[in-house]
């Protein structure tokens, strides 16, 4: 792992994930329908954005893809760290794990220049910038590559769910799709899975 990120975003995560928060499982629908969208890796470069305790980007390596997940929280990277190798038809090697804040931190810390697939689940409705941080990813993406998104839609929830609220509204659902050639959607209860292409 690389050096700890100072940023705001981790000043609120790391105590969170240090405490022994945790966060919705990756379960095995959600998987499926990755793995459908995204197919084998077959070696080539994938990137998580907000990895947590490193469930997705297990996931992506054990279909074959050589995957490095980036948090703001040392925490929570040492908890993805202390994991089991990835699972699935294929390997593509242990995940790389790297502290950085993505919106923040600069992205040349990364091992690779491009990447066939970036992931981000359940983090997007955190993104105060989202076109700043679509530009980002955007960059990252190789020729014929695919952004995954996995994020819980507003209003979902039962009335009276405390949470009711943590999603994205139909504003900001329709800012995250704007721009990209191919856009497929996938909804899993509360959640919408998102395949974009440039």
């Amino acid at each position: 792992m690389t050096t700890t990120s100072t940023t705001a975003a981790a000043t609120y995560w790391e105590p969170l994930w240090s405490r022994g928060r945790r966060y919705r499982r990756l379960g095995d629908a959600e998987a499926r329908l990755m793995e459908d969208r995204l197919g084998p890796g077959r070696g080539r470069a994938a990137l998580d954005i907000g990895c947590g305790d490193g469930a997705l980007a297990r996931q992506l390596a054990g279909r074959g893809y050589r995957t490095t997940g980036v948090d703001c929280s040392p925490s929570a990277l040492a908890l993805a760290a202390a994991q089991g190798p990835g699972a699935g038809t294929g390997t593509g090697g242990e995940p790389v794990w790297r502290c950085l804040d993505f919106v923040a931190d600069d992205l040349g810390a990364l091992p690779e220049p491009a990447y066939a697939v970036v992931t981000c689940r359940l983090v997007v409705r955190w993104i105060d910038d989202l076109p700043a941080f679509l530009d980002r990813v955007r960059g990252l993406l190789a020729p014929g590559g695919t952004f995954w998104v996995v994020t819980e839609i507003a209003g979902r929830r039962e009335a009276d769910d405390p949470v009711r609220d943590h999603g994205i509204t139909p504003a900001r659902a329709e800012l995250l799709t704007a721009g990209w050639s191919t856009v497929r959607t996938a909804d899993l209860d509360v959640l919408r899975c998102y395949a974009l292409r440039p």
